[in-house]
Order: C-alpha cells, then structure tokens, then sequence
C-alpha cells in the first residue's frame, strides 16, 4: 500500500514538473496583419512552443483595420495596435489583454493624429504611447489612462524637411519611436529627412516630448532610416536603412549617437530593389539579422564582437516574398518570417552557435501577416 502511494505520488510530482516545464517552453505570439487589401480580419493570437517550434491557434480579434503593428505593454495587459489606413484617418486602438486565454477585448480608438501610423512603443511606466505616422511624417504621444485605454489629449509634432530620393523622399516619413533602455530617451528615424530624431522624454508632463541635445543624427543621403534597436548591453544602437539596405552602427551614451561602423546588406553586385525593412537581435547579444525585401527577400546574418561591431555570418532566403517583419523567439531557438505577400509566417531554427539559420518546414498560414510579438503566457 505504500509503496503504491508513494509511487503515485512520485507520478505525480513528475507530471506537475513537466507541465511547469512545458509551460516555460510556451509563448504567445501575436500577429498583426494588413487587411485592406487582405484575406485576414485583424489580429491574430497563437501558442508557440519553443522547444519543438509547434503552434495553435488561440484567439482573434476582429474590426480593425489594418493593424500593421502592435505592441504589447509591459505589465502584459494591454495591447495597442495603429490602424495603418493611408487615407488621413490613422487610428490606435487599445485592447486589453489575458495571456492565459489570448483574448483580446477593445477598449477604445483615438486619432493617432497623423496620417499612416506605421510604428508604435509603450513607455516602461506604461504612461504614454508613441505612435509613428509615416504618411503625415509627425509623431504622437497618446496618454495612456490607469485602466489602458488611450486619451485623445496627445502632444503632436510635425516634422519637416525632406533629402535627395525626390520620389522617396519628397517629405518627412515618421518609421520608427524606440525608447532607450533607462525610459528617457526616444528615437525616431525618419526615411524622408535621412535622420534619426531624438527627444528627451518625462513622462510626468502632459507633453512628455521636447528635443535632446542634440536633437538629431544624420545618416547617408538618399539612405533613408526605418527601424532602430538597442543591443542588450545598452552601449550600441543599430538602424537599418531602407534604400539603401545599410546598417549603421552607434556608440550610444546618455542620449548621444556617434555612428563608428556601416555594413551594406545586399550581395556584391546586386542591383535591383532593395527595401530593406526589420532589423533585431539575438536574446544573448551575438547576432543581429535584418531582412531584405524587394527583389531579393532575405534574412541577413551578422556576427556581433565584443565592442558591438558587424561581420557578416551569412544570409537565409525567407522562402516568400515581402519579410515586412520578423522576430526571434524568447529563448534564441526560432526565428519567425512575417512573408506579407505569400501571405504565410516561415519558422525557422536558429544555430545558436553560427546563428545561422535552417528550414523547419513549418508555416503558419495567414492573410499579409505584417507585425509578429512574443509574450509570455501569464
């Protein structure tokens, strides 16, 4: 009798230790989608499993248009989507959020208060959100109230200029607001002026914006900046440069960019389109990988050395065309492709070594899916 009980609970113990352990292997993964034109109806909740790169369905949530970017704040209970519609009515739109289920509830809609939102972030505090507007070539922050939904009294700044890609080029273009690690910084790359904005930013004034000393860095004409990320280490920035397909390297401090290296995407002779687009970094800090899309359609390995620099590792074909966006699992073992107009997700396995990258054979069918996130399951 009591070597059944103990057994039993042995048994037990085992699968309460399992089921903790599978649960850690599981994330959400959240997909935002173009649905104008599209086959999807909006924003879109799997399981991910990081140990067999499996997924499910969860949750979906309708009536949105063209949720092409997400983000998902801190305290993991809200969700704020912009509604990239290019037609002078860009909105964002505040959900809340149950990791457990995946189910996504509306709270409200405001104005983003420019044309084309194509970028939002959420400060640490979960105080404001700052919302690109490519189109209009202006930045938001939307005040973010106690119980997620957003307020419609935002700062508004319009940016002005233009560069040398007159068809490109013509006006400002807002593409990305990434705060900096410490909360007091945010950056704003502008395809339009070829600048990287930079603002200071308090979170306890109603307009938490005013411009840093100095306020911008210019990168090379005609290249034309999109997406800008920090390395784990907080001492180097990178931004990737949509037409020219150019990554720049920047020694980072105290809201100072100093630009020490730049590496050029495209293969050695190539002369078709470039469009370079998503750009991040492996969790342990080794690899960065940017995507190509137009005529090329390609993730692009670099190695990282101690002091932040580039080497080229290698490059992957996304196996689709347009890799709009791409992201890398929480544990380094996947990365996945957002392919906008095969209109599928590729999973791939990550080297966690060589950082290269290897077919699982693994899809995930989905209408212009444009904006992948991770987030744990609690």
């Amino acid at each position: 009798m009591k070597t059944t009980l103990v057994l039993f609970l042995f048994i037990g113990f085992l699968s309460m230790v399992q089921a903790q352990v599978s649960t850690g292997m599981l994330f959400n993964l959240l997909i935002g989608t173009y649905t104008i034109p599209g086959k999807s109806d909006g924003i879109y909740v799997y399981t991910f499993n990081s140990e067999t790169g499996e997924f499910q369905y969860k949750a979906e949530v309708t009536g949105i248009k063209n949720p092409s970017y997400l983000v998902i704040s801190n305290d993991r209970r809200n969700v704020y989507a912009v509604s990239e519609q290019g037609d002078g009515n860009g909105s964002v739109s505040a959900y809340t959020f149950d990791a457990a289920s995946g189910k996504l509830i509306l709270l409200n809609t405001v104005s983003a208060g420019g044309d084309g939102p194509c970028y939002i972030s959420v400060d640490k505090e979960n105080k404001f959100a700052f919302v690109g507007n490519y189109d209009g070539g202006s930045l938001s922050a939307i005040p973010i109230k106690s119980d997620g939904s957003l307020a419609s009294d935002i700062q508004f700044i319009q940016h002005e200029g233009s560069s040398i890609n007159k068809s490109n080029q013509d006006r400002p273009h807002v593409h990305a607001t990434v705060l900096s690690p410490d909360n007091l910084y945010l950056f704003v790359p502008d395809l339009g002026t070829d600048k990287v904005n930079i603002y200071s930013v308090n979170t306890k004034s109603p307009q938490p914006l005013t411009p840093a000393t100095p306020a911008f860095v210019s990168v090379k004409a005609g290249s034309g900046p999109r997406h800008f990320i920090f390395h784990p280490s907080g001492n180097v920035t990178y931004l990737i440069q949509e037409m020219m397909g150019i990554v720049t390297v920047f020694d980072y401090k105290d809201g100072t960019l100093n630009a020490r290296q730049s590496v050029t995407m495209p293969p050695e002779g190539f002369f078709g389109k470039i469009d370079a687009a998503d750009i991040h970094i492996s969790p342990d800090g080794k690899f960065l990988y940017g995507s190509l899309r137009g005529d090329i359609n390609e993730i692009v390995i670099y190695a990282i050395d101690k002091k932040g620099d580039l080497t080229y590792a290698g490059r992957q074909s996304t196996l689709g065309k347009i890799p709009r966006n791409f992201v890398i699992d929480p544990t380094g073992k996947y990365l996945l492709v957002a392919n906008q107009n095969s209109d599928e997700i590729v999973v791939f396995k990550r080297n966690l070594k060589s950082g290269l990258l290897a077919e699982t054979g693994k899809r995930i069918s989905i209408g212009k899916p444009v904006c992948l996130k991770f987030t744990t399951m609690n």
